[in-house]
């Protein structure tokens, strides 16, 4: 199945560049390109690609409100939204998360990140790139002001709590496979689980809960 998407960012360059990078893999056209948010969130709309690519500053709307818009909880059939960012400790990341973004990159992760991402989110298997992951969002979670830490709805098993650590530290299901010896199957079920329990709606959700509850990055 190809996967289609939509790349956002107000550099022509930039935009182009990555374009340029996803066209040429097998699986995945890009279908529209948008040099500021309120143009990103029209083609969206217009085109319904699986994966929306997606600068965190831009002129018009701003990453964070495109995927309010585009991914947020109030959105009926929500579109895939990877954020892109250079990380110069962007305080917006955060929020871009919140507004229902399943993943993030960083602009010089490289194509075959990139792909991945792509591909990654297409499926509903998006994170934050791993090698970010803990600094992100242990210095946000950090960040942000003292308030009581959620709770699940019931509590969570020990396997569940070891597929939710290595969930927020960023691995794929197959890699929380190989590394609690369980089959792929078995990981699915208990990130659906997870995703009940604690009220998430994604698996970047599922990372951010399990750091401000402190079981990550403390």
């Amino acid at each position: 199945m190809t996967v289609r998407v939509v790349v956002a960012d107000d550099q022509d360059l930039v935009r182009t560049g990555l374009a340029m990078i996803l066209d040429a893999q097998d699986g995945i056209e890009v279908v529209g390109q948008a040099p500021d948010g309120l143009v990103a969130v029209e083609l969206t709309r217009r085109l319904r690609p699986d994966v929306l690519l997606v600068d965190i500053r831009m002129p018009g709307l701003d990453g964070i409100e495109v995927t309010r818009r585009l991914a947020g909880p109030d959105v009926a059939d929500p579109t895939a939204v990877v954020v892109i960012t250079t990380f110069d400790l962007d305080e917006y990341v955060y929020g871009a998360l919140q507004a229902g973004a399943r993943g993030f990159l960083l602009k010089d992760a490289g194509p075959e990140l990139l792909v991945q991402a792509v591909h990654a989110a297409a499926v509903g298997d998006a994170l934050i790139a791993p090698n970010v992951t803990r600094r992100l969002l242990a210095t946000l979670a950090a960040s942000r002001p003292a308030a009581p830490r959620p709770q699940p709805i019931e509590p969570l098993t020990d396997r569940e709590e070891e597929v939710l650590a290595l969930v927020a530290r960023g691995h794929t299901n197959a890699e929380i496979a190989e590394e609690l010896y369980i089959g792929v199957t078995t990981v699915k079920t208990h990130v659906a689980s997870l995703l009940t329990k604690i009220g998430a709606r994604n698996r970047v959700e599922i990372a951010m809960w399990a750091y401000d509850t402190g079981r990550v990055g403390e």
